[in-house]
């Protein structure tokens, strides 16, 4: 199954994030909004540091905005894993059967510390 939305019978919207066409980790599709908002904002950041070597900006200035934008999408990072970690927390089987224990899951949030 590939990525997609679909319709639960407790009347919540949620998307899926299929890793490498085999397992998928549910994040709320409130949450992958706002995750999409937030990268739209990185990526906006990103051509402002491009044009801030292009005008040949201080360096200070520079970093500074690239610590921002890595600090931007580790946050976008954390909050995609912390709304799968709900969804297994509150179904912990099939997340595991899904390749998601809790184990995994942690390990997904060590790779982004």
């Amino acid at each position: 199954m590939r990525g997609g939305l679909w319709f639960e019978p407790k009347g919540i919207w949620q998307a899926s994030l299929v890793f490498a066409g085999l397992i998928e980790m549910q994040i709320d599709q409130d949450v992958k909004s706002e995750l999409v908002t937030r990268l739209n904002r990185i990526e906006g950041q990103i051509r402002g540091i491009e044009k801030m070597l292009e005008d040949e900006r201080e360096c200070r200035d520079i970093v500074t905005q690239i610590a921002a934008a890595t600090k931007a999408l580790e946050t976008v990072g954390f909050r995609m894993l912390a709304s799968g970690l709900a969804d297994c927390i509150k179904h912990p089987r099939k997340s595991a059967a899904e390749g998601y224990s809790l184990g995994e899951v942690e390990k997904l949030f060590l790779k982004l510390s």
